[in-house]
């Protein structure tokens, strides 16, 4: 058995970081993790959970639905409860697939991430008119003593 769920957008986590998921996990451990894929990573499992949610409310309701099941164990209360749960199971799906989407969208290409980023340091330089600069201490004096 895998040790982590599957996702409906682990083939997206795939195709931009280049890996399977497991050595994803395996990559974002080490200490050269990047932010990014930290991130996605944690939305995937969110995403991995919210899934298993909303299947395991639609098996219930199904099974309540068989039409083998007695039709005196059919109850509207609970089926109002399965639905609410399930909206909001399905909700929360829609969140995190989106803000993945939108983390995997926006990310660099592969390409980009392994290139250094250069920057370029620019000075100021500036003179100052003579009576704003500091007047020069004397070389060797001492300071005068104060009574």
């Amino acid at each position: 058995m895998s040790r982590f769920k599957t996702s409906t957008m682990d083939a997206d986590l795939e195709d931009v970081f280049g890996n399977p998921v497991p050595e994803l996990h395996e990559a974002a451990a080490g200490p050269d993790a990047s932010p990014a894929l930290a991130r996605a990573l944690e939305l995937r499992s969110f995403l991995a959970l919210t899934e298993e949610q909303v299947a395991r409310v639609r098996d219930r309701v199904h099974a309540d639905m068989d039409p083998d099941r007695d039709m005196g164990e059919l109850s509207a209360d609970k089926l109002r409860f399965d639905a609410q749960w399930l909206e909001a199971a399905l909700d929360a799906r829609d969140g995190y697939r989106a803000a993945l989407g939108e983390l995997l969208r926006t990310m660099p290409s592969p390409d980009q991430r392994a290139r250094p980023v250069r920057t370029t340091q620019l000075r100021a330089t500036a003179t100052l008119p003579p009576s704003a600069a500091p007047a020069p201490t004397r070389a060797g004096a001492a300071p005068a003593r104060r009574q």
